[in-house]
């Protein structure tokens, strides 16, 4: 009897996922970084035979239904980003690695704790501590160079959220707490790690800003309500003696597609300069899957020029496939180039230098209006303004001859 036991016991051990008992609900990970920890939750639930998760990031939950469970490991795809956790499990403890998988040795520590919900601290909401809301006009800086920025925090008791937006792009959700009077916000979207910290000293904010595996920079902000974001209708632009973009690229499937081809013409086109890799362009694409059905038949088309990370095509149409399944995008994406030589594959530009890029051709052809970045939901009014601006230009181009 007691050797059938422990059969029924090894047997149950080698099953898979069918008879793991991995605790669902909410659990707290830990990123190790620079010498620093970025805290972010996640909730794991059971559908049936799947594990499914969600990454937290204030307002933000992003799906992740690629995961498997095994009796003593998880393994978790990020969204569509070549991304991953592997991890061994022991009750309510995960341990291993996080992993960008495009990248040479991009591995960093990664644990996780079940039950546990919060940031840096446990949150109350009622606590007396610094008040860091408000708007901030703010600089990155480091050695090389300095980067003007729009700051949004807003605070309730200890916890926190925020986000800058920079000429070429927002920092999407962050979130976090007010600890010993410092203000700490992370932010984890499948593809960038990003830990600040700041103290205040009258309206004046200053601190560090922790990028992924070994980057860092300074950063300080005044106190100024009437802070705007920074220009982003002026960064990219056609050098002298062009008045378009010429370009032949393949789509996910081989075959080539040009703007000069005749399904474009009469019509306004946008141009969509993206990654897969890129959370930013996940925002606009976002916006542009629901845009486009409701806008196509008013003679409008879209196409993304899709900068990977990797020259192989197969890899890289395999990456846009896989966004454009999970994220259903309704238009044509093409497979450019890489994101290190974008500014080559269109030499009608002075440069490109952000993902998103978003490029506007009129009926005739021309290019009429180039936009850098892309204020996402994140931004709370300004992704309004940003789509208000979008068919502000759209409307006048169908109106113009």
């Amino acid at each position: 009897m007691r050797f059938l036991s422990v059969i029924l016991l090894l047997l149950m051990a080698c099953s898979g996922s069918e008879n793991t008992l991995i605790p669902t609900g909410t659990w707290r990970a830990v990123l190790e970084l620079q010498g620093q920890k970025l805290p972010f939750t996640f909730d794991l639930e059971k559908k049936e035979d799947q594990y499914v998760a969600w990454i937290r990031n204030g307002q933000e939950r992003l799906y992740l239904d690629e995961v498997e469970v095994t009796a003593d490991s998880i393994s978790m795809n990020v969204h569509i980003f070549d991304a991953v956790f592997k991890a061994a499990i022991k009750g309510g403890e995960m341990e291993g690695l996080f992993i960008i998988q495009y990248a040479d040795n991009y591995r960093v520590p990664f644990r996780a704790t079940h039950g546990a919900d919060y940031r840096f601290a446990p949150t109350d909401t009622t606590a007396s501590v610094v008040d860091f809301s408000g708007k901030y006009a703010v600089e990155f800086f480091n050695e090389t160079n300095t980067v003007n920025a729009l700051g949004i925090i807003t605070q309730k008791g200890n916890y926190a959220e925020g986000t800058f937006l920079t000429p070429t792009g927002d920092y999407r959700y962050l979130e976090g707490n007010v600890v010993n009077d410092t203000l700490w916000l992370s932010g984890f979207d499948g593809n960038h790690l990003y830990i600040f910290n700041a103290v205040k000293s009258g309206d004046t904010l200053s601190g560090i800003h922790w990028l992924g595996k070994s980057r860092n920079r300074k950063w300080t902000g005044l106190k100024d309500d009437l802070a705007k974001p920074p220009a982003s209708e002026s960064l990219t632009y056609l050098k002298e003696g062009n008045t378009t973009l010429e370009f032949t690229f393949p789509d996910v499937n081989g075959n080539s597609v040009s703007l000069q081809d005749e399904r474009f013409k009469n019509k306004v086109v946008i141009v969509q300069i993206l990654g897969s890799w890129c959370p930013n362009c996940m925002d606009e694409t976002r916006f542009l899957t629901e845009w486009y059905p409701k806008n196509k038949d008013r003679g409008i088309e879209i196409i993304g020029l899709a900068y990977e990370q990797k020259a192989d095509f197969d890899y890289a149409s395999g990456r846009i496939k896989k966004m454009k399944e999970k994220l259903n995008v309704p238009y044509d994406i093409l497979i450019a180039g890489t994101n290190a030589n974008a500014s080559e594959t269109l030499p009608a530009l002075n440069r490109v230098i952000a993902f998103p890029t978003t490029i506007f051709v009129g009926k005739d052809g021309q290019v009429k209006h180039i936009h850098t970045g892309f204020s996402g939901p994140g931004t709370g009014v300004y992704y309004e303004q940003q789509q208000e601006r979008f068919n502000e230009v759209v409307n006048m181009l169908l109106n113009s001859r």
